[in-house]
């Protein structure tokens, strides 16, 4: 439940929040040595819109979590961080021209359409590699990451997993849609 304008949260959901991402901070230090919580909190109290999309990402399965630390624009970087691929954006295929391209049993939406609506990227291949080296992520699902415009143009689309301990990137046609294919996304704050 968000207040009218559906893109700010009410102040208990706020508190909610914040707890639960506070929570998985400390639980998992390996992922932002160096960074104290006390800072990132300050951000996320000024920043009540990203504060919205971190909601998004943690009620569709991303379990969202802080991998770093920009000090040139002073931003917190938050990556998806959940084990697989979050359910809550399986079965979607690449992009808007991908959808509008396919002719039956097209899914309801695409990754680019539902990341642009929740206010964050997909990860790059090079977001998702880094991410592999904080834990094992991927082990039973894929990921769509961005694709580069030269291969999107062909009609391709590109995701990445982890198997057999190695990270893979793969490419697939940009319609295609499978249960067991999501996306994890990014936030600065």
């Amino acid at each position: 439940m968000t207040n009218a304008n559906n893109m700010e949260l009410l102040h208990e959901q706020r508190e909610e929040l914040i707890g639960v991402l506070k929570a998985r901070f400390e639980k998992n230090m390996h992922r932002h040595e160096g960074i104290e919580w006390v800072n990132v909190q300050a951000k996320l109290e000024a920043a009540t819109e990203k504060l919205w999309s971190l909601n998004e990402m943690e009620n569709t399965g991303g379990e969202p979590d802080v991998v770093g630390y920009d000090n040139k624009k002073d931003e917190y970087i938050f990556y998806d961080c959940s084990p697989e691929s979050p359910k809550g954006r399986r079965s979607v295929c690449y992009d808007r021209a991908a959808l509008e391209s396919r002719k039956k049993h097209k899914p309801e939406t695409s990754a680019m359409d539902m990341a642009t609506a929740m206010g964050i990227e997909l990860l790059t291949e090079e977001q998702y590699r880094a991410l592999q080296k904080l834990d094992k992520f991927d082990l039973k699902t894929s990921s769509w990451v961005e694709t580069p415009g030269d291969i999107r143009k062909l009609g391709g689309a590109i995701f990445c997993d982890r198997r057999y301990d190695t990270v893979f990137m793969y490419h697939n046609g940009a319609d295609s849609y499978y249960a067991a294919r999501g996306f994890r996304g990014s936030l600065r704050v």
